[in-house]
């Protein structure tokens, strides 16, 4: 049975409804179904190579070819009640000690402040807001009665880095002004892990990508199941590395393996970033779960000031290194942001996952 006019327009009103972001693929497909069931086949001229979000969105109603105002009309429609009720019924947000929150989830117990990235459904990508409320949770945490802090992951992965529709969303102001405020965005979130006071673990529950990877050598401990991985594909997207690696990994992991990692792309399996360094210890699937919190629990139980205070000894003579090494970071990555070249390769990245 066909969609109805009414159908359709109930359908972009139960759009506006979407209590998350859902993402870049599904939102490229609702614009081109609409324009193709409201104008019919794609009529206007291609857009520029460096006009990546219009020429993703080209790409998108193109794709659809000769479908039909009818067929797209009711493909837009299940496409709208598949999202809705994806999202399922709303959680009671009274019973979650982090309600304050809409990316992560914060609890505390055991003597531990826990923070799990919560968009799953996203292989938990890190939004410009993600960012910014993982930092809020970390000043939390510094402040806070708990003797450890640990970051985690809901759902199959531990996070796949940026999500990347940090960079279609460009304001008025332009480019220029999207990049410049990234870059802030970004050393802001790095210099709390710098300066975080307490012992700080990652749990990693599964694949990590990009900056998740990145920043781990920022990290106390880090803990993983043997199924993660670990990829930082800049290069592939025409960017640089950032969170520290540039000088962390090659202290971690010796030079030459740091450049395999961080400049042609190498993934590691878990094993293999223990044996460099970059991961503490390796757990069986299947027992990870268990023997980690089980192990946390019993850090927790640590005298909390000892534990604070021969943190700081540890780290305190890399501080000013780490916060100088930010700061280039950041602004190579602006730069980076605003080239032909990184443009290209998110253009192509959009492309092939349109193409899935």
């Amino acid at each position: 049975m066909q969609a109805s006019q009414r159908d359709f327009e109930k359908a972009q009103n139960d759009l506006k409804t979407l209590k998350k972001d859902p993402g870049n693929d599904a939102k490229l497909k609702l614009y081109a179904l609409f324009k193709q069931a409201t104008q019919g086949s794609c009529n206007t001229p291609k857009p520029g190579m460096l006009d990546f979000v219009n020429k993703a969105k080209w790409d998108a109603w193109n794709s659809l070819g000769s479908l039909s105002k009818d067929e797209a009309r009711q493909s837009y429609v299940e496409l709208v009640n598949n999202l809705i009720s994806s999202e399922g019924p709303a959680k009671d947000s009274s019973q979650n000690t982090g309600q304050k929150y809409e990316t992560l989830e914060v609890v505390s117990k055991d003597n531990m402040t826990k923070i799990f990235l919560n968009r799953p459904e996203k292989k938990n990508a890190i939004t410009l807001q993600m960012y910014k409320e993982i930092g809020l949770a970390l000043d939390e945490a510094a402040k806070d009665d708990s003797v450890i802090t640990v970051l985690t992951g809901y759902g199959d992965y531990f996070c796949s880095g940026n999500d990347l529709n940090n960079f279609t969303n460009i304001p008025p102001e332009g480019k220029e002004k999207m990049a410049s405020d990234a870059a802030v965005v970004l050393q802001a979130f790095v210099d709390k892990f710098i300066d975080f006071p307490k012992p700080l673990i990652a749990v990693i529950n599964g694949p990590a990508v990009g900056i998740s990877v990145t920043i781990l050598g920022l990290f106390d401990i880090v803990y993983a199941t043997d199924r993660a991985t670990f990829h930082t594909p800049f290069s592939q997207l025409g960017q640089s590395p950032e969170g520290c690696s540039s000088y962390t990994f090659p202290r971690i992991m010796g030079l030459s393996k740091a450049v395999e990692v961080l400049l042609f792309n190498k993934l590691l399996t878990a094993h293999e970033a223990c044996k460099l360094g970059l991961v503490t210890e390796v757990f069986p699937d299947s027992t990870f779960q268990k023997e980690v919190w089980e192990r946390l629990k019993a850090y927790g139980e640590l005298p909390k000031n000892s534990l604070a205070f021969s943190k700081q000894l540890i780290r305190e003579t890399e501080k000013k290194n780490l916060h100088a090494v930010n700061v280039q970071e950041c602004e190579r990555l602006r730069e980076r942001w605003l080239s032909e070249e990184c443009m290209n390769a998110i253009i192509s990245f959009f492309q092939n996952k349109a193409k899935l």
